[in-house]
């Protein structure tokens, strides 16, 4: 008696139907990683500005300040930050202050924000105490918050 060492055609076109079956449908779930980069790139740019409010607010601490310094929080960064009566670095007077505030607290090779144009990284708005940071490199709307009352950073990613 013959004994067959290897596949049957069968066998073959079976697990080449299985493989192609997985590819088509598992493999791009894994392959597309530009919208996991994208939701990275804000997660990491919202807690790079709540570390940098939070320092913003140590150093207030740390120089015994009293209510709002309008001139620079000395011993932090620049020296072009200043704060709200409760030690928090201050975006309540509208976008420019918003802007203000990231370019500020952010240093070094921080994202783009502007209020208008294009080509930047995020569009700020104000809203009372409240900046919204909106990112424009994906179609995802994703925002930053930030808080300038309670120091609050949050970021939304749709």
């Amino acid at each position: 008696m013959n004994k067959q060492k290897g596949f049957t055609m069968i066998e073959l076109v079976v697990v080449i139907a299985i493989l192609g079956i997985l590819a088509a449908v598992a493999l791009p779930r894994f392959m597309d990683a530009s919208e996991d980069a994208h939701r990275a790139a804000v997660a990491g740019t919202a807690g790079a500005l709540g570390a940098g409010v939070a320092l913003v607010r140590a150093q207030w601490e740390i120089n015994g300040s009293k209510g709002a310094v309008t001139s620079p929080v000395a011993g932090f960064g620049k020296g072009n930050v200043s704060t709200n009566n409760k030690g928090w670095p201050t975006g309540i007077n509208g976008t420019p202050s918003c802007i203000a505030v990231w370019e500020n607290v952010l240093q070094g090779s921080a994202p783009t924000v502007a209020q208008s144009g294009t080509g930047f990284d995020y569009y700020a708005t104000a809203a009372g105490t409240i900046c919204t940071y909106t990112y424009q490199r994906h179609d995802s709307n994703a925002t930053i918050t930030y808080d300038s009352d309670v120091g609050e950073v949050k970021y939304t990613f749709n």
